[in-house]
Order: structure tokens, then C-alpha cells, then sequence
């Protein structure tokens, strides 16, 4: 099976504590809709994180 995951949109935001508890609400509430939501931190700047959606 060739599943493929597709970035609909990224972006940089300021880094906060309690923002993977969204990206999991969406990731658990929008599955089903072919939706996936990615966090990280960005590897320049310590105090950003990079949000990522993608469609799978």
C-alpha cells in the first residue's frame, strides 16, 4: 500500500507549553477526515515552534 502524506500548510509560531494538547484534540477529533497535525520545535530559534498540517 503507497500512502502518501501531504503538508497542506506550515507555520512558525511562538513556542508555548500547552500547545500539543491542540494539535492532539485536532489529531484525535479530524482523522477521519484524511487530516493530520504535526508540532516541533524549530531548529533555529528555541523560543518558535513549527506547526504542520497535513493531509494523508
Amino acid at each position: 500500500m503507497d500512502e502518501k502524506i501531504q503538508v497542506i500548510s506550515t507555520v512558525t509560531i511562538q513556542r508555548s507549553s500547552d500547545l500539543y494538547k491542540v494539535v492532539d484534540a485536532l489529531n484525535r477529533t479530524l482523522k477521519n477526515d484524511d487530516l493530520m497535525f504535526g508540532l516541533a520545535l524549530d531548529e533555529n530559534d528555541e523560543e518558535k515552534m513549527v506547526f504542520k498540517i497535513y493531509r494523508t
